[in-house]
């Protein structure tokens, strides 16, 4: 069992800069795959950001790319998303996520992930 909480959210405009972060309690962290989602109003959860045990291997979402940056601190077990040139589109709740692996892996597929944090609001106005 892994317990996550969210961190960083809040109102930025557009252009600006936020950092997420999400502290994990439970179960040894660095065995675990994370992985940050967002869900706008009216849309469903999608996928943004995610790092592999090590911090070796990372993936993003193409709306990302560039712009956002996913990384971990084992020893603090914390995830972390720092988000620059921020969009109004960007604005969501962001959860984070994490999976048990016996591997470096990654995935970008909800469904892989176990535990989930309550959420923190992004908003990014225009």
């Amino acid at each position: 069992q892994v317990q996550l909480v969210e961190s960083g959210g809040g109102l930025v405009q557009a252009g600006g800069s936020l950092r997420l972060s999400c502290s994990a309690s439970g179960d040894t962290f660095s065995r675990h795959v994370m992985g940050w989602f967002r869900q706008a109003p009216g849309k469903e959860r999608e996928f943004v950001a995610t790092i592999s045990r090590s911090g070796g291997r990372l993936y993003y979402a193409d709306s990302v790319k560039g712009r956002f940056t996913i990384s971990r601190d084992n020893a603090k077990n914390t995830v972390y998303l720092q988000m620059n040139s921020l969009k109004p589109e960007d604005t969501a709740v962001y959860y984070c996520a994490a999976y048990y692996s016996y591997y470096d892996d990654i995935t970008s597929l909800m469904s892989k992930y176990d535990y989930w944090g309550q959420g923190t609001q992004v908003t990014v106005s225009s």
